[in-house]
């Protein structure tokens, strides 16, 4: 729980100072310092001074006047002396705690609408964008206060009945913080899709609700100092407040203009004209490892009965119903690149593969399908790829489709660019293969490589399950292949998820030169010469830029992108030059009939990106 809420701080944190919550800042900032207009313009009473209800003069006699001190005067005439009255202290002016409302209205109307927003609009048939259309309104509507002040009245109506007074002033204010939290609310990242997915879902947990109102409370945070500093400013500056009447005015033109701005989406292009420059934190706090431990758990806790199966089961199991195929991108191999229903295929088995083309475990399964796809096919066998990406550059489709062609992919690819479908299954593996019966049940999955027998059978089982007369062929028996059990893993390219690396410490998303430590390279480990730019989803070389890693395996290879030359060099010896031209593809290093233990080094022209190796 302390985990959850410490990344949803963090989240929030982050999201509040993100490009997309630019154009609200001017907002924040202003209405913040623009007070409450009974005072707009207003200078503090002096002491002594008579007020507008007559405090503080005296009368005297029978129209014997006050002196300039506010001292009351001695009567002409009727001889009677008043006494004075002393000196009131000066009143002082009501508390502008806008700043506080704002952020308050903004924290309610995320935590709520976020979490019900979807469940409401659904139960009453709204058009899905209807909570944009409200944050609009009630940004136009608060403009339109702060420039009449009727219209700020006729918004305050509502709270007039909260016991404070002061509160009841800043009703105006609160209802800009709910305009302008349904507004911002789109331009967050993994924390806050883990919460929308939940609420989209209905599935409104104590996680969520703790991990919704950390985020929310960790946006205010940021914002609320943003006000308050507007706040300071119009309280400090005489300039403002001498003007206070036309800044307010000012604000709300701004409020207006900003309305019209995002309803016709010219902020959308300002905002793709900055820097994304929170991107690199904001996936190093909310992508992390523990951070998806963490949101996984929120919104994949569906389709429970996966967990009565076992991966690589020795017998047939009832997991549930097959979760569908959902938050498809795009589909290809299928008849106008039309999807493909599971209830369509009810009578028939199914196999779910998931997959992505530069994975090399999934690449090296891919002459299997193809072999049970001929076999079994007629039989009563369906094959569904679910492309998951595991980098950015896989989710285009154009990659995806050019990748299968290469591989001889043929049956129906889903483009699971949001990973939908994998939460939906529970998935964590590439390549990972579930078994769907002829009633569609799930009866068996399958995760990452090998026990190719195990998997055909389960095929034939269920085949036989479906059909009891059908004639089925021999088995498939394609030779397994021998991996080293021991050989090198999967080796990421990424400051985040970068393993084995030993040498000068690497630098983040900027040039450094490094260079190879001394001595030979332990077995699994590599390390970089020259400049390299150590980014988040690959490596991209500079000058002299190299490359060395000790490994163990029959083949070594690498997702490379770009324009240039690879030389590749085996215990010393150049073997290979590699020409690498276009998008992010996988490349052979080495290719042995055997296993075994090597030096691998690399030459690598300037520009040339360099994603994961993996090794066969």
């Amino acid at each position: 729980m302390v985990t959850l809420i410490v990344i949803g701080l963090l989240g929030g944190l982050i999201t509040a100072v993100s490009p997309c919550i630019l154009p609200v800042l001017p907002v924040v900032f202003l209405a913040g310092g623009t007070g409450n207009r009974e005072n707009a313009g207003q200078p503090a009473r002096s002491p002594g001074t008579a007020g507008a209800d007559g405090e503080g003069g005296a009368a005297g006699g029978s129209g014997g006047a006050a002196d300039d001190r506010g001292t009351g005067g001695s009567a002409d005439g009727a001889g009677g002396a008043v006494a004075t009255a002393p000196p009131e202290a000066p009143a002082r002016a009501p508390r502008n705690r806008r700043p506080y409302a704002v952020v308050a209205g903004l924290v309610v109307s995320f935590a709520f609408f976020t979490l019900l927003g979807v469940t409401i609009i659904s139960a009453l048939g709204l058009p899905q964008d209807i909570l944009r259309y409200v944050g609009l309104g009630l940004l136009v509507l608060i403009g339109l206060g702060l420039i009449f002040p009727p219209v700020e009245r006729l918004l305050e109506k509502p709270f007039v009945r909260l016991p404070q007074r002061q509160v009841n002033k800043e009703g105006g204010a609160f209802a800009l913080g709910l305009g302008l939290g349904l507004l911002y609310v789109p331009c967050a990242g993994p924390v806050l899709a883990a919460i929308t997915i939940a609420g989209a879902r209905g599935e409104i947990s104590t996680d969520i609700v703790v991990l919704t109102l950390s985020f929310a409370v960790g946006t205010a945070v940021p914002l609320l100092l943003f006000a308050l500093a507007g706040r300071r400013v119009a309280e400090r500056v005489a300039a403002f407040r001498r003007r206070a009447r036309g800044l307010r005015i000012a604000a709300g033109c701004l409020m207006i203009v900003l309305a019209v701005g995002l309803a016709l989406d010219v902020t959308a292009a300002i905002q793709r004209s900055l820097p994304n420059y929170t991107s690199g934190v904001q996936k190093k706090i909310e992508d992390s490892d523990a951070a998806r431990q963490q949101l996984s758990g929120l919104y994949d806790n569906s389709n429970k009965e996966l967990s009565r199966c076992e991966d690589g089961a020795d017998e047939l199991r009832s997991c549930g119903q097959a979760p569908a195929l959902e938050g498809i991108d795009s589909w290809f191999n299928t008849p106008g690149d039309r999807p493909v229903d599971l209830k369509s295929l009810r009578g028939k088995v199914t196999l779910i593969d998931f997959w992505t083309y530069s994975c090399i475990n999934c690449r090296r399964a891919v002459p299997h399908l193809q072999d049970w796809e001929r076999a079994y096919r007629d039989a009563g066998l369906r094959i569904i790829g679910v492309h998951s990406p595991e980098f950015a550059f896989e989710k285009k489709r154009s990659n995806v489709v050019s990748g299968a062609e290469k591989l001889g992919v043929t049956w129906p690819v889903a483009l699971d660019n949001e990973l939908t479908t994998w939460d939906n299954y529970r998935n964590r593996f590439w390549p990972a293969k579930y078994l769907i019966d002829a009633e569609g049940t799930v009866r068996y999955f399958k995760f990452g490589e090998g026990e190719y027998d195990k998997t055909e059978k389960m095929i034939r089982e269920l085949l036989r399950q479906a059909d009891p007369t059908v004639t089925l062929p021999e088995p498939t028996d394609r030779a397994m292949d021998d991996l080293a059990s021991d050989r090198t893993p999967e080796t990421y390219l990424s400051n985040l998820r970068v393993r084995g690396y030993v040498g000068t410490p690497l630098v983040d998303d900027r040039p450094a030169v490094y260079r190879f430590p001394q001595g030979a390279l332990p077995l699994n480990r590599f390390s970089l010469d020259g400049t390299w730019t150590a980014g988040y989803e690959q490596f991209t070389a500079g000058k002299d830029a190299r490359l060395a890693f000790t490994y163990r395996a029959k083949n070594a290879n690498l997702v490379l992108a770009g324009t240039g030359k690879v030389t590749v060099l085996v215990n010393g010896e150049v073997t290979r030059t590699i020409n690498v031209t276009g998008s992010p593809t996988l490349y052979r290093l080495t290719d042995d009939e055997d296993a075994r233990t090597a030096r691998l080094e690399l030459r690598v022209d300037e520009g040339l990106q360099a994603y994961a190796f993996t090794f066969g």
